[in-house]
Order: C-alpha cells, then structure tokens, then sequence
C-alpha cells in the first residue's frame, strides 16, 4: 500500500511539472508547427476508432464535440451529452465538460481556459492537447522504478542496449538518425527491418524506413516528419516523446514462448560444457604466457663479464634451453591451439558468440609472445656468437699488445740515462767524434722504432673502444710508453745539440768501424724485425689462410742464405780491425767501435735467436693447418646430414597437405594417416639429435660459416618445429570437421562433396580459395545471388565474407568453407527465446523464484540457474527473487559465467 501511495505521490508530482508546459517553446514556429502535426496525428489515431478525424486541432476542437469525442475514446468512459447548439456559449460549455474531466483526472490545467480554445489559441490548443497525452499514454507508464516520462526512457534504453551506433538519453537528439526507432521495431519485430544494412550517416533513410514500417505493419501513423526532424539541430521533445510512446503501447503485450523448461536446460548444459572449456584454455594460456614472460628478460640481456670463460657458460646454458626447457613449451602451444579451435567450433554449434578470453592472453597474444620470444632467442644466439668472435678478437689484439710492448720496453731500458750522460766532456778529439757517430746511429735507430710504438699506441686505442676486460691497465702502460718516448725524444735532441757544439774538436775515425756500424744497425733492425715477426701471433679461419701464411714463410726461409752471408760480412769486419790491431800493436781502445753499440755477441745471439724460431714458426703453423683441416671435416659432416634432411622436412611438408584434402578414404583414415606419419617423424628425431650435436661441436671449434649446404641448424629447427606444428593442427583441423559432421549429421558424400568444390578453386594447393573463386562457389551452388553485375549481388556477398573471413585476409580456409555451407541447417536459441521461456515459467513476472525453479526444472539446472542469477530488484518483488533477464542475456553475451 506504502510503494503505490508512492508511485501516485510520484506521478503528481511529474504531473504538476508538465502542466506548466515550456510556453516559451512554443515559440519557435519549428517547435509549433512540429507539436501540430505531432498531435493532430495522434488524436486522429485515437478519433478514427470513433470513425472521424479532425484536420486542424485549432479549428475542429473550438465547438468542443470532438474534443469531448476524444477524451471518451481514449478514457473508455461517458462524459455528460453535449450541447448541440451553435452559439459561442454552447461551444465554451461543450470545453468547459471536457477540461473538468480532464481535471477529475487529477490533472489541474493552468492558464488554460474555455474561452482560449473557443477562439482557436494555437498555443492554449497544444498545451491541452499535451496534458491529455501526458495523463492518458505517458503516466501510466512504469518500468522497474521510474514512470511517465523517465519509465518511457528507461524502456528505450533497455530495448535498444544491445544494439551498436544507438545510445539514447533523451527524447530530441538521440532519435535524429532514425536508428533508435529501427531499433524498437527490430527488437520486437525482427522480421520487418534487416538492422545491419542500415547506415548512421543515412539519418534521412533511416527515419523514413522505421516511420513506414511502423504504419503499415504496427499501425502508427506517422507523427513526425522525418526531414523536418534530420533539419532540425534540437527537436520537439514532446513531439518525439508523444509518438514513442506509441511504440511502447503497440509492443506492451508479449508472445509466450513454448517448451521454456526444455529449451533452458538445453542452454544451460551446452553453456557449462564451453565454461570447462574456457578454463582450461584460460589455464593453459596463463601457463605459457608466464613462462614466455620469464625467459624473455633472459633472452634480451646483452650483459657479460668481458671474458671468453663467462660468454662460453652463457653458450652452454642457452643450448640448454633450446634443447631441453623450449620444446616441452612448444608442444602446450599446439595443445592451446587445438583445445581453442575445438572451443570456438562447439560455440559455433550452439550458436553462442565466439569465445575472446581477456586479460591478455587471446590465441593471437599467446602467438604474439612466442614470436617475441623466438625473435628474442634468435637476437640471443646471434650476439653471444659475434661476442665470442669479438673477444677472441680483444685476446689476440691484448697479446700482441703486450708481445710488442715488452720489445719496446726492452730496447728503451736505459736509453734516457744513456742520452743524459756527460761523457763526452772528458772525452778526447777522436772518443768525441765517435760518440756522435753513435748518437747518428742511435738516432737512425730511434726513427726505426717509431713504427712500432705507433702501432702499439693504436691497439691499445683499439681495445680501449673495444672495452677489454683490461683496457685500463693497458691504456696506462701505453701512456707510460708515450711520456717514456717523448722524453727519449727530446733528450736525443738535446744531446745532438751538445754533441754539435764540439764538433770542432771531433777528427774521423776508422772507416771500418763506420762501415760496421753502417751495416751492423740495419741488420739488426733486420733480425729483430724477423724475431718479433715469427714469434707474432695469427688467427686464420680458413685452409687457403693458413696455406697463405705458410707460403709467406717458405718465401722468408729463402731469405737465409743472403742473410747469413751478410752476418758473415759484417763479423769479418770486426775480425779486420782485430787482425790491424795485432798488426800493428795498437791499444785496445782501438777494438771500441765509437759508432755503434752493436757487437759480435749480440749480432751471434739474434741470428741464433733467428734461426731456433724458424722451426718453432714452421710447427706452430702446421698445427693451424691440421686444426683448420679438422674444421673443413667438421662442415662436411654437418653438410651430408643437413643435406638429407632440409628435402625430407620440405617433401614431407608437402605430403600433409595431399592427406588432409584426400577424398578416398574417410575423415577418421586421415586422422590415422596423419598421426602414423607423427610416429614416422619420432624415427628422424635422433637424426635432428645427432645434427644439433655436430652443430654444437662447430660452435665449439669457433666454425661459424659452411659452403658446403645452405642449411643452418636454425633453418632446420624452424622447418622441423613447423612440421610438427602442422601435423599437429591439421590432425586438429580434421578431428573439428569430425566433429561438425557428426553434430550436424552430414554424409561422407556430402563431406566430399564439399571438399571436391573447395579443392577445384584451390588454384595453389594451400588449403584456403581467395575471395573471387569463393564467389564461383557460390554461384556453381545456386545458393546465394553473388553477381558482381548487381548491386544487391555484390553486396550479399559481402555479407557472407564477413561472416567467413571476419578478420579480412581475402581468403577462405576449408574449415570455414565447411561451416559456412552447413550453417543454414543449424537449430539454435537466441536470448530472447531463452527470456521468454522464462517469462512463462514465473507466470509472466519480471523475476522468477528458487521454488519456481525447481519447480520446472531438473534439481542440477535449477541450482545452476540460482547460483549465477542476480537477486531482481525492481518494485514489489519478494525476498529471494531472481533477474532471469540479465542470466539470459549473459548466456549470449559477453559473460563471467
């Protein structure tokens, strides 16, 4: 008793509102002329059951006998007999009996008099004309909580939810496109407007299709003018308001459905199947993604300890992954796969929407993180394969530093104190002479050894940019060098300078100890030279490398004989001074060679030096030859292996497709086929073992190259994994065609029939036909009209590509090839049937009952239905009662369940 007072308290309230009409309104003739037409169309629609009609309200309500007419028709109710006279007062009583009716109504009229309407007051007129449509088509109007104009805007808004481009939140711009009103029509009416061919940037057609259909088939008049409504930027609202309201009356009384209890439990045991379904893909997703999730920041640091040792472990566990952790991971993906396309399959069956998981973790994001993965792994092995290169690069560049360095530091010991030594001021005319011809040849000898200190200046600048793990320290050493040589530098010119300003009192000295020392410091240079060029390290990747170097060293044994000659010549020298010195008694200083440092000890000592290298230069090189040798066997086993297998995997590729589109067998024989050719590819797996170890022991030996296949073990990784993936996903492909078979009850002819119409407009053999030769086989089948001379053909054909290639790749596959000729025979529920049925079982109530559902329904679905339904809310409804609409809706729809 309390929520109806409330309700009454409610519509007064809304009703004392409306009675102060938007006067100033009114005003705008475009408003004015819109409510005239609006309401003389709806009085007309009520006046013609009385077998009249009025033209101008302005005009034919002024006696008051039609107005009086009117309000009897739609009230159901007598008003006392009117009068007949013509005279002005007979008018104004006859106006006067209907705005007391109207106010026995509980509609109190303000500044709205007998006498306005008598003399044709077009504002007063539709002011009356609207409070009668106010109390008599709107009021009453209730929907969950709200009434009058709010409940009828709550009705809009729950028909035409579910349909796209429509959003209605008032009664002026949300209906100017038209959509709104064929969304009303549609909702109740399905058969009279084909919603999905109509445009929202057709305002004009739109409203012109839903005012026809709503006459002819609902029996609306058309109240609104539909040009009028498209000009207009902000419409009449009680114009637009007056018309929907007799939409809301046309579809107030609902079909009941037939079998509700069975149809409910067929939906709901096909809607919990799916829900296992969608568990488990969601488990299996989750499980992947988050393992790809933890080995991608792996597979993407680029961080290592600048040492071979460190990128070697990083090797070891990389192949450890690949071989080991990635292909258990590999085979849950194409169980993914497999258990998604059964899952979309049997939703497509049942007629519910496909199913798109959410959270991130759809087929194409779980396809997507394994690219990124893969992609990932790739980069990975790339960049420890070119770090090992680098840093055995970085080792053989820090030991050539360090070889040409300790040279340098050697022959440098001592030369500074040497050059500042004051000797050769106590020195006499001819021991003064001679140290400036040794300070020339030191000089000749310093310009000698500006080579080597400029080479290792740049290999320590090199590995300084190359950031060796000991870059540091060298760079220091080589600093030290370069402050050592300049200072070495420029005490040679000081003592240069010294030497000069006492050449006055220098005289020559022998010739034969110039003659020496003229000889002497070349060849010197000469074998030191030879000694640091065969004790120099090298790196060679190939046979005709280290063949190169072999030859270069054949070439500077041939050097020998000329050299040994010329050390003979240069010893006989000193022995020529000795035998004059005998000769002639002279004193031992004689013997000291003023222009050289070099003696017979030390020139004895390199050659010797020399000649013990040669050999070692000969074994060291015969060892690279035989290791490159061993390398050349190494690409030749690789080869022979990779050569069987990359045809066998491409060859093999190409069978799977001939088997699954095979028309002499059954579906079940090219099940058996394919997962027999499954047991044949276990056979080649040790053969794919035993390849990854010889690629393992390639790597290992530093072979990165091999012109002897054009097969990588990553070419061949990638072929074997999508032979595998291909077998699986066509064994899966067939099982679902299986599936479909069976669930629509189709024949092997019918099957094969299919499948003889696919593979003759299959031009390439790649199991799915491009748009124009679909469009043959719709037409060789007379099914559809699809030609391309019409326009109603081009576009129903565009139609049915949406519904066989939804993502718009241009091609058919055969499953949807299947699916779209099989579709038409497919018996399926809509929600709205599934509503219905349980409108019927709570006895034409918004809500339903626990009682009422065990009442009609097995125990099991009746616990279903209450354990997923949302408690209903709306007014009066009893402690316990259940939304039965949105449960449908969601069986449908986008859902938790």
């Amino acid at each position: 008793m309390d929520g109806m007072q409330m309700m009454d308290d409610s519509e007064h309230d809304y009703m004392a509102q409306e009675e102060d009409w938007d006067r100033t309104g009114l005003l705008d003739p475009a408003w004015e002329r819109q409510q005239k037409k609006t309401f003389t169309a709806w009085c007309n629609s009520h006046l013609r059951k009385a077998g009249t009609q009025v033209e101008d309200i302005c005009e034919d309500f002024r006696n008051g006998l039609k107005l009086m007419l009117l309000l009897e028709v739609i009230s159901g109710e007598h008003l006392s007999r009117p009068e007949r006279g013509k005279m002005r007062f007979h008018k104004i009583a006859n106006v006067n009996k209907a705005l007391e009716f109207i106010n026995e109504k509980g509609v109190k009229l303000v500044s709205i008099g007998a006498e306005e309407i008598v003399d044709g007051n077009l504002k007063m007129t539709l002011g009356m004309i609207w409070t009668i449509i106010l109390r008599f088509a709107i009021q009453d109007i209730s929907v969950e909580e709200s009434s009058a104009k709010e409940g009828l805007l709550l009705w809009c808004q729950r028909k035409t939810a579910p349909y796209k481009n429509v959003n209605v939140q008032n009664f002026h711009t949300s209906w100017k496109d038209g959509l709104a009103f064929c969304a009303l029509i549609h909702r109740h009416r399905p058969e009279l407007i084909d919603y999905d061919k109509l445009r929202k940037d057709d305002p004009l057609t739109n409203l012109q299709t839903a005012f026809e259909v709503a006459e002819k088939y609902l029996d609306i008049p058309q109240m609104l003018d539909a040009q009028e409504l498209v000009d207009l930027p902000y419409p009449d609202e009680k114009s637009v308001m007056t018309y929907v309201s007799c939409f809301y009356h046309a579809f107030a009384d609902q079909k009941p459905a037939e079998t509700a209890a069975n149809r409910i439990v067929k939906a709901l045991k096909v809607n919990q199947d799916n829900e296992r379904l969608m568990d488990e893909y969601e488990r299996l997703a989750s499980d992947l993604l988050e393992w790809i999730n933890n080995k991608k920041p792996w597979l993407e640091d680029r961080t290592t300890d600048n040492t071979m040792d460190g990128v070697q472990k990083q090797l070891d566990n990389f192949r450890d992954y690949r071989r080991h952790q990635k292909p258990p991971k590999a085979e849950d993906k194409g169980h993914l796969e497999a258990a998604y396309n059964t899952l979309q399959t049997k939703l497509r069956l049942s007629n519910r929407p496909a199913f798109c998981p959410q959270n991130g973790i759809l087929v194409q994001d779980v396809q997507n993180a394994w690219n990124g993965l893969e992609e990932a792994e790739k980069g990975y092995e790339e960049w420890l394969l070119s770090e090992m290169r680098r840093l055995e690069r970085l080792d053989h560049l820090a030991k050539k530093f360090y070889h040409k360095a300790k040279i340098h530091e050697a022959w440098t010991a001592g030369k500074v104190d040497m050059l500042e030594d004051d000797d050769y001021k106590s020195c006499s005319l001819q021991e003064l002479k001679a140290l400036k011809k040794k300070h020339e040849a030191f000089e000749s000898d310093l310009a000698a050894h500006q080579d080597r200190v400029e080479q290792i200046v740049q290999i320590a600048q090199e590995l300084y940019e190359l950031e060796h793990h000991d870059s540091m320290k060298i760079r220091d050493r080589c600093d030290n060098i370069c402050s050592e040589w300049s200072c070495l530098g420029d005490a040679t010119q000081k003592r240069r300078f010294n030497l000069e300003n006492m050449e006055q009192i220098l005289e020559s000295i022998e010739q034969q100890h110039l003659e020496f020392a003229k000889r002497a410091a070349p060849f010197n240079n000469w074998m030191d030279g030879a000694m640091e060029d065969l004790e120099d390290m090298f790196i060679v990747h190939t046979i005709k490398e280290i063949k190169d170097l072999i030859t270069a060293h054949d070439s500077f044994k041939q050097t020998l004989p000329d050299a040994r000659q010329e050390k003979d010549g240069i010893l006989s020298i000193l022995a020529n001074i000795k035998k004059v010195q005998e000769q002639y008694n002279l004193p031992d200083d004689v013997m000291i060679n003023a222009y050289s440092s070099i003696n017979a000890e030390e020139l004895e000592g390199k050659w010797t030096r020399v000649c013990e290298l040669v050999p070692q230069r000969d074994q060291s090189l015969q060892g690279e030859l035989s290791k490159q040798q061993n390398h050349d066997r190494l690409r030749s086993q690789f080869a022979v292996l990779a050569n069987e297998l990359g045809p066998w995997i491409k060859d093999k590729t190409q069978e799977i497709a001939t088997v699954a589109m095979d028309l002499s067998g059954t579906l079940e024989h090219v099940v058996n086929q394919l997962k027999e050719f499954q047991h044949r590819m276990d056979a080649y797996k040790p053969k794919m073992d035993e390849l990854e170890g010889y690629n393992q022991a390639m790597q290992e030996a530093l072979v990165f190259d091999n012109h002897l296949t054009a097969y990588t073990m990553e070419h061949l990784r990638v072929g074997w994994e999508h032979l595998k993936t291909t077998v699986a996903l066509t064994i899966n492909e067939v099982e679902n065609q299986i599936l479909m078979r069976d669930a629509k009850g189709l024949t092997k002819d019918q099957m094969n029939e299919y499948r003889n119409s696919f593979q003759h407009f299959d031009r390439d053999d790649n199991g799915s036909i491009s748009a124009d030769n679909f469009r043959g086989v719709l037409i060789t089948q007379g099914l559809y009209n699809v030609a391309t001379d019409t326009q109603q053909g081009e576009a129903e054909f565009q139609r049915i590509m949406s519904m066989v290639d939804p993502a718009g790749t241009g091609t058919v596959t055969f499953q949807s090839f299947i699916d779209f000729m099989t579709r038409e025979n497919t018996d399926t529920d809509t929600a709205e049937q599934i509503v219905e049925s349980f409108r019927v079982l709570a006895g034409d109530k918004a809500f339903i009952t626990p009682d009422e559902l065990h009442r009609e329904l097995p125990p099991d679905q009746a616990d279903y239905c209450i354990s997923r339904m949302a408690p209903y809310n709306g007014p009066d409804a009893p402690e316990h009662a259940l939304d039965y609409a949105s449960f449908s809706s969601a069986l449908y729809g986008e859902s938790d369940l």
